[in-house]
């Protein structure tokens, strides 16, 4: 059995250098690979381009990376919780790509099964379809999207083996299974790591072959964006 773990971040992010595209799980701050945020930021890289579905928010998440000016290119799809990101995006400090939604989490898809591009009716007759390839299809318009090219994917997962084998829990899901196997190397970090063979095979969501490294991630915050309470009642 092939055994993909690392000790710790720092290894499994050898080899990411300034200039390099970076795919980042997670679904607003649910599912993010905080410790390799956390190490992109203590190595210092630069001028990256990072394809996430949101850029986290000020103190947190890819906010990290904004604050240190690390990030060149944000490709995203939701944007507004990052006053940071808002200021660098106005002053053309930032090149941003806004992206809808599925159509960012197709072209992660597409990338890890091979496509080259696909046609979708998501953002025809808008500026997400300037300069693009568009095509009707029984009637209906639809926008040639070409799949994302990545050098690095770093996604974080519930539980994990050490063969590399994922299982993800509730939101998490939304991005982080798309993303890998999506870029040249798959990097996921884990809150449990388990032996080869310990996760019931009909449980796993994402096979080991799509991922190259895989460790144990630790001191997880796991923040919410916005926190909302229900009043007391006064009865």
């Amino acid at each position: 059995m092939i055994r993909k773990t690392v000790a710790n971040a720092s290894e499994a992010l050898q080899g990411v250098e300034n200039g390099m595209t970076l795919m980042l799980g997670g679904f607003g701050l649910c599912g993010i690979p905080e410790n390799a945020i956390s190490e992109l930021v203590r190595l210092g890289v630069k001028d990256l381009s990072c394809i996430s579905n949101n850029a986290g928010v000020d103190d947190f998440g890819l906010g990290l990376l904004l604050q240190e000016r690390q990030v060149k290119k944000m490709i995203s799809s939701y944007v507004g919780e990052n006053a940071e990101f808002e200021r660098q995006m106005l002053s053309g400090e930032l090149e941003v790509e806004l992206t809808p939604q599925g159509t960012l989490a197709e072209k992660c898809r597409a990338a890890k099964s091979g496509f080259p591009a696909f046609y979708t009716p998501a953002g025809f007759g808008t500026e997400v379809a300037i300069g693009k390839e568009t095509r009707e299809f029984n009637g209906k318009m639809y926008v040639l999207e070409e799949a994302f090219h990545a050098d690095f994917s770093f996604v974080k997962a519930w539980k994990g083996d050490t063969a590399g084998n994922l299982i993800f829990k509730g939101t998490a899901r939304n991005f982080n299974p798309c993303m890998c196997g999506a870029a040249t190397v798959t990097v996921a970090e884990v809150e449990e790591l388990v032996p080869a063979g310990t996760l019931d095979p009909n449980a796993i969501h994402v096979p080991g072959i799509f991922v190259q490294r895989i460790f144990q991630g630790e001191n997880y915050e796991k923040r919410i964006e916005q926190l909302t309470l229900r009043e007391r009642s006064s009865t």
